[in-house]
């Protein structure tokens, strides 16, 4: 089964934050977890897809990149993104539909924004996918801090489907890379 890791708007200005937003919460776990899953994407010969945000940092400079700390190979895809979605307008699912991918792996920011937004839209193109449990963040809102926000979306997350195809939630210490979603069909 054809998989990718799809790493969404980790970018240098959202994570860190900025004049307006304040950093995600936990930011240098979330670095550290990103990374770790790379490298475990690069070990199962996985292909590594990273979105950004064009509405971070005006869609331009250091801001706009995906952060600094992040481990990007060389051989990583890069999609734009105007809309919460990273399906829409980007090219990501002629991507994936072109390479037989069936199986994505998801993580990244902002857990309520365009992580949720991106693991629903996958199912109902025909993905299975697999979040990263402790590999998505956010700032939070006024009505929920980031801890219950990030617990909330793990717990609803989990078992998600549109029919034929639903999300999984795993740690990132757990095998993401072996999915187990056809042992519940």
């Amino acid at each position: 089964m054809k998989q990718a890791l799809v790493v969404i708007d980790a970018q240098q200005e959202l994570i860190e934050g900025n004049q307006e937003e304040q950093a995600v919460y936990r930011k240098e776990e979330l670095l550290e977890t990103i990374n770790k899953v790379i490298k475990k994407a690069i070990e199962e010969n996985v292909q590594i897809i990273f979105v950004r945000d064009q509405d971070v940092a005006g869609g331009e400079g250091d801001g706009f990149q995906v952060h600094k700390k992040i481990h990007v190979p060389i051989s990583a895809v890069f999609f734009d993104k105007l809309a919460t979605n990273a399906f829409y307008k980007t090219g990501l699912l002629e991507y994936l539909k072109d390479h037989d991918v069936q199986h994505l792996v998801m993580m990244g920011c902002k857990t309520e924004h365009c992580v949720d937004t991106a693991v629903r839209s996958a199912t109902v193109h025909g993905f299975d996918v697999t979040v990263v449990a402790d590999g998505h963040s956010t700032n939070g809102s006024k009505h929920l801090v980031p801890e219950a926000m990030i617990a909330h979306h793990n717990d609803i997350l989990h078992g998600h489907y549109n029919v034929d195809h639903f999300s999984l939630v795993r740690h990132s210490d757990e095998d993401l890379f072996g999915p187990s979603h056809s042992t519940y069909r």
